[in-house]
């Protein structure tokens, strides 16, 4: 799930050199597209960076709650995920862990400073009751050059009149502002979050960002935000 005022939905005019789809691309324009689409979303999520390592959901301070037998799916999957990322997190120097008197197993969680710096929290509250959203966010992106742009062109389904085209764009990358937590404990980090693997300093990371084109040339992009990552 991805936080509803972290989504970046922006129209942009089509930026290429020639004057048809099938022409040749200007690609220093996407790569300017691609880097303001990035700096714009993490201005308005005020995340730290573009890659955010998902906890669950929770109020902190935080004590850990037992699994019940009358327990959701979504609450038994909440506090599987809880289970795992509070401890590592702990560990790492970003939460404090203390345990809980008389209930072995069980511990009170809450942020530190350093915890509290990366910090990023979303409310949804489109339920009958608010969900909070947590995650350590680290690593904004620089965008270095777009590699290839790709056009793809399929027939919408039966009862439209047109056809939909969009461009697939590969890019490269690095991360910038790396902090040390992730530097030092990107195995531990590896091990609980396969998804991505840690951003490191000094590496380049391909990418590729899909742009839907609309009526008159116009392109429509949605997924230009931070990368969410779970356990």
């Amino acid at each position: 799930m991805k936080p509803k005022n972290s989504k970046l939905t922006q129209l942009l005019l089509l930026l290429i050199a020639c004057n048809s789809l099938v022409g040749c691309y200007n690609k220093e324009e996407f790569k300017h597209i691609i880097q303001d689409g990035y700096d714009k979303a993490r201005a308005n999520t005020k995340v730290k960076g573009d890659f955010c390592y998902y906890l669950g959901v929770l109020k902190f301070p935080y004590t850990d709650e037992p699994k019940l037998d009358e327990d959701s799916r979504w609450t038994t999957w909440n506090k599987e995920d809880l289970a795992v990322s509070l401890p590592l997190f702990a560990e790492i120097g970003l939460l404090s862990r203390q345990p809980v008197a008389r209930q072995s197993g069980l511990y009170h969680y809450d942020l530190t400073d350093l915890g509290r710096e990366y910090w990023h929290q979303y409310i949804d509250n489109r339920g009958p009751r608010p969900l909070y959203h947590n995650e350590f966010c680290y690593g904004p992106i620089v965008v270095e050059r777009v590699t290839d742009v790709t056009k793809n062109e399929y027939t919408r389904a039966q009862g439209y009149s047109y056809n939909k085209v969009n461009l697939e764009v590969d890019y490269e990358y690095h991360v910038i502002d790396v902090p040390d937590w992730v530097i030092n404990n990107q195995d531990k980090l590896n091990e609980i979050y396969t998804q991505t693997k840690a951003q490191l300093p000094g590496k380049t990371y391909e990418d590729v960002i899909t742009f839907n084109v609309g009526r008159e040339g116009k392109l429509y992009e949605d997924s230009l935000t931070y990368k969410q990552i779970k356990p």
